[in-house]
């Protein structure tokens, strides 16, 4: 009998890992417009934000999306940054300037709610995260003025972004249950139809996508894998420990064929796809 997906711990889940994670995760990727992260600029770009502008940036995280919205919105504007971990939080409070305009919130997104609304709601790689997207997307819905306008960006499907599958799908070969059964995933919105049609189910308007494809580079397998092991969170370290040091060695072997497609003089050169989708509330 297969085990029902517990959407209060998945829940639980997340937040304790990114409140571990926040930190590794702000000093390798975050902070840095490099990997995933040169879409960040596009996200802002994309959103057309102007002076003056209300805008909140839902699933902040550390606070990269939210840095760039401020020097959009100047002076006369305001930005609120919101997160379900209160690490991401705090790493965002101390990197940003401390502003009149900005303030950051520990929240869940499916519960946020704001009296006053604002002129745009961003959301960078956070909408997969959230077991129940629709019911977050109609909440955003809600706190968005008459004409507003949503802009949220994801990765690609595994095939596109090499950079989670290449490990992943060989440690699945033996662990089979890896990721528990109903589990939401990286890839769940990672093409245009997906993402449209979630969007589209709660009723946004002027949907419009672009893809990008993105590059990130390592210098060497060994720096990959000795970083995955190096990073990842508790829960995914207790599981690989269950492997046996010759089992993991195969993972290892496996993983590292995987990634020689993407290699070149040793160096690894893996392709980011990221969607980013616009759309107004009326």
């Amino acid at each position: 009998m297969k085990k029902k997906f517990d959407y209060n711990a998945y829940k639980k889940n997340i937040i304790n890992i990114w409140n571990e994670v926040a930190p590794r995760y702000h000093k390798r990727f975050a902070q840095k417009d490099i990997g995933p992260f040169q879409s960040t600029s596009k996200l802002v770009e994309f959103a057309k934000i102007k002076p003056g502008d209300k805008v909140l940036d839902i699933a902040c995280g550390t606070g990269a999306v939210t840095k760039k919205i401020l020097k959009k919105v100047g002076l006369s504007g305001m930005v609120i940054g919101t997160d379900v971990s209160f690490n991401a939080i705090k790493i965002a409070k101390k990197w940003n300037v401390h502003k009149n305009n900005l303030d950051f919130l520990v929240a869940d997104a499916e519960n946020t709610f704001f009296q006053k609304k604002f002129d745009i709601i961003t959301c960078q790689y956070g909408l997969f995260f959230f077991p129940n997207a629709s019911k977050v997307l109609m909440n955003l819905k809600k706190c968005l003025k008459k004409n507003g306008v949503l802009a949220i960006s994801v990765h690609g499907d595994k095939d596109t972004v090499p950079f989670f599958s290449t490990i992943l799908e060989a440690i699945k070969k033996f662990i089979p249950d890896f990721i528990p059964p109903g589990t939401p995933t990286f890839d769940r919105f990672g093409n245009k139809q997906a993402l449209r049609k979630v969007v589209s189910a709660a009723k946004f308007k002027k949907i419009k996508v672009k893809e990008y494809v993105f590059t990130y580079n390592i210098d060497s397998f060994s720096d990959f894998w000795n970083n995955y092991l190096r990073y990842v969170a508790k829960p995914v370290k207790v599981k690989l420990n269950t492997l046996s040091p010759t089992e993991m060695k195969k993972v290892k072997e496996l993983a590292r064929k995987n990634t020689l497609r993407y290699t070149d003089n040793g160096k690894i050169v893996f392709p980011w796809k990221v969607l980013i989708l616009t759309a107004s509330k009326t």
